[in-house]
């Protein structure tokens, strides 16, 4: 049998419960406020949204109980820290395991099979829009390993997250009303409507916009339904490149074995010029090609600067980093569509090199651009003029010029070289 607490325990424990309560309010009270905000911000929204076409009806029925996901990357709150994107594959890790040749191997294989399988739409996706069926078919493998991946979270309330508190605010406000219209007039059900943090949706990974833009309803059922029919997703991810410029008939690259002394601060796309003249400089295409492709401007891409595979972009590869702006990305896509009809890995493997973390990279942007040698996004990504850019800085202090991101050359950023 319990026996009662004393007077002066009972009082301390009513203090102690007391003091909790009053910590836990104080501690959800800026939540429930963020969220009466939230909902503020919603409910502000419908003017835009009637003017899209969104029934009140819709507009009630999606937003009802619509609350934020604060976990979500690329967020600016006030009072917290900011939660980025540096987590995204593409921009953390090195080539090779982004790349990864296990990973190639077992899509391209996929890739062939299918290729097979939809061979009809496919060669009408090709006489429509003039991308070839490996490359539409590697950005669905890349994208979702051929609809195995279903994206984690429901789209609107990653839309609308964005748009309330994300770092790109304004273009997240309109991606939301055009979800909202999506789910109005029948192209998606909010059940299948789930997406990655960043509002991709679809088999193919369609922002809203882009779907609006060039969505394909190519099999006929009156929607381009990009969740299911793989025809449909197949044919408005090419009719978004044709639409940013595919040219038909142009490889995205080539792979190149570039001379030892090799300038790695020219690989940014404004330096530009025939491939027959970058031949003449002693990069050596890997395989032999024609005199239309000798004749075709490319630029220069060093992913890993002076180690790994080098390779000559054409105005191709640009196109499909409209789809994803990285270089990895470009490569993967590009790589995986050219061994669904070729085996042969890279001539040139990758190197072991490690790869700093994002703010490592964003404190070298800040010191480049102090130094007048960068101009681009502070964004803690090693992209192209990042890697052109701290090639200019090791010629300048002296340094083994390689055009990558390595702790010796931060070191020597903060010792002031």
């Amino acid at each position: 049998m319990s026996r009662p607490l004393p007077a002066g325990c009972r009082c301390l424990l009513a203090g102690l419960i007391a003091w909790t309560l009053a910590l836990t309010f104080a501690a959800s009270a800026p939540a429930r406020a963020a969220d009466g905000a939230f909902t503020q911000f919603i409910a502000s929204l419908w003017p835009e949204a009637q003017a899209a076409g969104v029934t009140r009806a819709t507009f009630e029925r999606e937003t009802a109980g619509l609350e934020p996901d604060y976990k979500l990357p690329d967020l600016a709150l006030p009072g917290r820290p900011s939660t980025g994107a540096g987590g995204q594959a593409e921009f953390v890790q090195v080539p090779a395991a982004y790349v990864k040749e296990a990973t190639i191997a077992r899509l391209a294989a996929e890739g062939q099979r299918l290729m097979q399988k939809y061979k009809a739409p496919l060669d009408r996706i090709e006489a429509m829009f003039g991308v070839p069926a490996p490359v539409v078919l590697a950005i669905w493998g890349r994208e979702t390993d051929f609809g195995r991946y279903t994206s984690p979270h429901d789209a609107l309330k990653v839309l609308a997250t964005q748009a309330y508190a994300g770092r790109r605010k304004d273009q997240y406000r309109t991606e939301f009303i055009l979800a909202l219209k999506m789910l109005n007039d029948g192209d998606v059900s909010r059940k299948d409507f789930r997406a990655s943090w960043a509002g991709a949706t679809g088999l193919t990974q369609f922002l809203p916009s882009d779907y609006v833009k060039h969505g394909v309803d190519l099999d006929g059922t009156g929607h381009a339904d990009i969740w299911h029919s793989v025809p449909d997703a197949l044919a408005s991810a090419a009719k978004q490149l044709a639409d940013k410029g595919w040219q038909p008939g142009v490889r995205w690259a080539y792979e190149v074995l570039a001379p030892v002394n090799a300038d790695c601060t020219m690989g940014v796309p404004e330096f530009k010029q025939p491939i027959a003249e970058w031949i003449r400089a002693r990069y050596a295409p890997v395989r032999r090609l024609s005199a239309t492709e000798v004749a075709q401007p490319a630029s220069l891409l060093q992913p890993e600067g002076t180690y790994g595979p080098a390779f000559l972009t054409t105005a191709n590869y640009f196109v499909i980093k409209q789809y994803n702006f990285s270089d990895l990305y470009v490569l993967f896509v590009g790589h995986l569509s050219d061994r669904m009809t070729d085996p042969s890995p890279f001539r040139t493997p990758w190197s072991a090199s490690s790869q700093l973390k994002t703010k490592s990279v964003e404190a070298m942007q800040k010191h480049l651009a102090r130094l007048g040698l960068y101009s681009d996004k502070i964004d803690g990504k090693a992209g192209m003029q990042t890697r052109a850019a701290l090639g200019a800085y090791q010629k300048s202090a002296g340094l083994k010029v390689d055009c990558w991101p390595s702790e010796a050359v931060l070191n020597a950023m903060n010792a002031g070289r």
